[in-house]
C-alpha cells in the first residue's frame, strides 16, 4: 500500500468527487482513479459507490477511513520530526483561512520567530472544514477559522469579531429587493442566515463567489456592491474607490482559535497562543 493511495482515498472521501479530488492533489483524474482501483484490488471490495452526483463511501470504505486517517497522520508527523530544519528543536503546525492571513498570520509568524527561534513553523491556508479535519487528525496544532465545530481533544476560543459591511462603487441606498450589480460573497452559515433575514425579498445574485478577496477585486474592476470586512475595505473607503451603503445592516463574523488540548510542548504552545491573542488585539 502506497501513501499517495491513502491520501487520494481521503481526499475523495472528503470532497465526494474524483475530479475535484484530483485537482486538489494536482494529479489527473485517471491517476486518482488508478490509485483507488489499486486499493480496492488489495482489499478485494469497492471503497466507493459511484453515481452522476458524485461518490460515497461503501461500508468497507467507512471502515478503512478510520485507519487511513491514522496512517496519514502518522506518516506526516514522521516526515516532520525526521526532517526538522537545522537548528530547530521542534515544529509547530498552524492553519488559517486565507482571508485571515494578512490581518493575523503574516504578523504572527515573525513574532513567533523572534520569541521561539528554535521552533520550525509549518503554516497552511484552507477553509474551516478542512482545517477542522487536520486538527482532529493531529496534522495541525492550531487552527484560526470562522466556523469551528466541537471535537474531543480540541479547545475552541473566541479570538475576535469582524464586522461585515455593505459597500458599493457608486452611491446607492439599501434595498431589500433585486440589485443588478450586487455580488454575493458566501461568508458562511451565520452570514447566510442573517443575510437571508435582512434581505428576505432579494432574488439570487447573478454573481456569487466563495472568496472575499475575489469578490472585492471583481467589484473594484467592474463596479458593484457586496459585503466585506470593514478592515478589508477601509483603505478603499478612505480613497473613495468604495462608499458605504447607508442604512444597510452590518453583520458580525466571529473568528475562533482552535487548538489541541495535549500539545507536544506546553511552553511552546502557550507562546504561540499568547502571540496570536496579542496580534488579534492589535489588528
Amino acid at each position: 500500500m502506497k501513501f499517495e493511495h491513502v491520501a487520494t482515498f481521503l481526499e475523495i472521501a472528503s470532497c465526494g468527487n474524483f475530479n475535484r479530488a484530483a485537482e486538489n492533489l494536482h494529479v489527473t483524474q485517471s491517476t486518482a482513479s488508478a490509485r483507488i482501483k489499486a486499493l480496492e484490488e488489495q482489499f478485494g471490495r469497492p471503497l466507493f459507490t459511484r453515481s452522476h452526483a458524485g461518490v460515497e463511501l461503501t461500508a468497507a470504505g467507512h471502515y478503512f477511513y478510520r485507519y487511513a486517517s491514522g496512517i496519514q497522520r502518522l506518516w506526516l508527523q514522521a516526515q516532520q520530526d525526521v526532517t526538522l530544519p537545522r537548528g530547530a528543536d521542534t515544529m509547530l503546525a498552524l492553519g488559517a483561512q486565507v482571508s485571515l492571513w494578512e490581518r493575523l498570520i503574516l504578523k504572527w509568524m515573525p513574532r513567533m520567530r523572534a520569541k521561539a527561534p528554535q521552533v520550525a513553523l509549518r503554516v497552511e491556508a484552507d477553509y474551516s472544514i478542512s482545517l477542522m479535519r487536520y486538527l482532529i487528525d493531529g496534522l495541525l496544532e492550531i487552527g484560526v477559522m470562522y466556523s469551528p465545530r466541537q471535537a474531543p481533544g480540541l479547545v475552541t476560543e473566541d479570538l475576535f469579531e469582524e464586522t461585515l459591511m455593505l459597500v458599493s462603487t457608486r452611491e446607492r441606498n439599501v434595498s431589500e429587493g433585486w440589485v443588478e450589480d450586487y455580488i454575493y460573497v458566501d461568508w458562511g452559515d451565520t452570514f447566510r442566515a442573517q443575510h437571508g433575514e435582512a434581505f428576505s425579498e432579494a432574488e439570487t445574485a447573478m454573481v456569487s463567489v466563495g472568496h472575499g478577496w475575489l469578490g472585492l477585486q471583481y467589484i473594484l474592476d467592474n463596479g458593484g456592491s457586496g459585503y466585506f470586512p470593514m478592515r478589508m475595505v477601509e483603505p478603499m473607503l478612505e480613497d473613495g474607490r468604495l462608499m458605504p451603503v447607508d442604512d444597510a445592516p452590518t453583520v458580525p463574523r466571529p473568528v475562533y482559535m482552535v487548538y489541541t488540548s495535549a500539545p507536544k510542548d506546553d511552553a511552546i504552545m502557550q507562546v504561540a497562543l499568547d502571540e496570536m491573542r496579542q496580534v488579534a488585539q492589535e489588528a
